[in-house]
């Protein structure tokens, strides 16, 4: 079963043997608040919310090295691949994910932060059931090991969510919920080098 962590929260990511994951998968999900609006002539408008799933990797003394987002699916080490942009969030379970394989991320990273952003400027007042969860996708079923839900409504229009950080020869995953502000992975580079 999953641990579900709070802010600020940290878990080792290692298997009930010991041994470190090698490949996880993050999963992003968010719904609208506000999933229909009466439009001008009274019909039913449905309202979508574009959120933007990013990976920014920082080296030991927090430089920007590089980011995985939907405008670069792969990161120059090609450990970690965004699997595609999702513009409403509709539907249930992730909406989107990237993919790391841990054992391939290049040395010189010492941190990968985890960001989401509303590329439309909507704030996260029009935000619902928005959560990060991490699998291990190096374990048959990949089960869920992690999962952090977002309970943080604002007029922010981005989240540092997570981070996953090298540590004793393994890496650590910890759930962040930082409020921040931007709609580009760009733009959140200060933002995600605070939770460092």
């Amino acid at each position: 079963m999953a641990l579900s962590l709070q802010k600020g929260q940290s878990l080792s990511l290692t298997k009930s043997t010991g041994a470190a994951l090698t490949k996880v998968r993050l999963g992003l999900g968010w719904d609208a608040a506000t999933p229909t609006k009466r439009g001008f002539f009274g019909g039913v408008k449905t309202v979508t919310v574009d959120l933007d799933a990013s990976a920014i990797f920082f080296d030991a003394n927090g430089k920007s090295l590089d980011a995985v987002y939907f405008g670069q699916l792969k990161s120059n080490d090609r450990s970690t691949q965004h699997m595609g942009d999702n513009l409403t969030g509709a539907g249930d379970g992730d909406d989107e994910v990237i993919t790391v394989d841990l054992s391939a991320v290049s040395p010189s990273v010492a941190q990968i932060v985890f960001v989401i952003s509303s590329y439309s400027g909507q704030t996260f007042d029009q935000v619902a059931n928005a959560f990060t969860r991490i699998l291990d996708d190096s374990t048959a079923n990949s089960p869920e090991v992690a999962r952090f839900q977002l309970t943080d409504a604002g007029n922010h229009t981005a989240m540092v969510m997570a981070k996953v950080s090298r540590a004793n020869g393994g890496w650590v995953f910890q759930a962040v919920g930082e409020r921040a502000m931007g709609k580009t992975v760009a733009d959140l580079i200060p933002a995600a080098a605070k939770a460092l």
